[in-house]
């Protein structure tokens, strides 16, 4: 195969990622019993972290200076909103009131994300003077280790936990943590 022919091994396997939560996203829309929503939302939860963190650890660093600090820091609070989300929905059980609504918010940021991605980042990232060969291959090799060792804990992961949330919507944690102010006398 000619090389100029062949597509960029490191964006190719980003949209690989990309196409697979997607149909994820479909999935959980067309399914209709609990069980099967809570394993696509696990099998989504899982194929997101690892994705983020291939991006953030190998390919945004690689392209970040050349694609320009406006995009790579926009993408970089996609995730960490994503990376919220995700850490909320990793402490739910799938049964609370707000499971299905915080994954569609998650599923749309998503998409956002990736389209900005797809139609922003990668076509700039293309042009990049880089090895992308060897970048795919060390994205591989590190969503390997990920999938077998598991994503290391985010810093989302520890303020879901310092919120102590119950898997309600941030309005009734708010609500729930609020001090109970004196009621006014006339």
């Amino acid at each position: 195969m000619f090389k100029f022919l062949a597509g960029n091994p490191a964006v190719s396997l980003l949209k690989e990622d990309h196409a697979r939560v997607k149909d994820l996203f479909d999935r959980f829309d067309a399914a209709t019993s609990r069980s099967t929503k809570k394993k696509i939302v696990r099998l989504a939860l899982a194929e997101l972290k690892n994705h983020a963190a291939i991006e953030e650890e190998i390919f945004y660093p690689s392209v970040r200076k050349p694609v320009g600090k406006e995009i790579m820091n926009e993408a970089d609070e996609e995730h960490h909103i994503a990376k919220l989300l995700i850490a909320e929905l990793d402490a739910m059980d799938g049964s609370e009131s707000h499971f299905d609504a915080k994954f569609t918010v998650l599923a749309e940021n998503v998409r956002h994300h990736i389209k900005e991605e797809e139609d922003e980042m990668l076509p700039k990232a293309k042009g990049v003077k880089l090895d992308f060969e060897a970048l795919a291959e060390k994205m591989k090799r590190r969503k390997e280790k990920l999938f077998t060792d598991g994503v290391p804990p985010a810093g989302e992961v520890r303020m879901v936990r310092a919120s102590k949330g119950r898997g309600d919507s941030p309005a009734q944690a708010a609500k729930r943590q609020a001090p109970k102010l004196p009621k006014h006398r006339r």
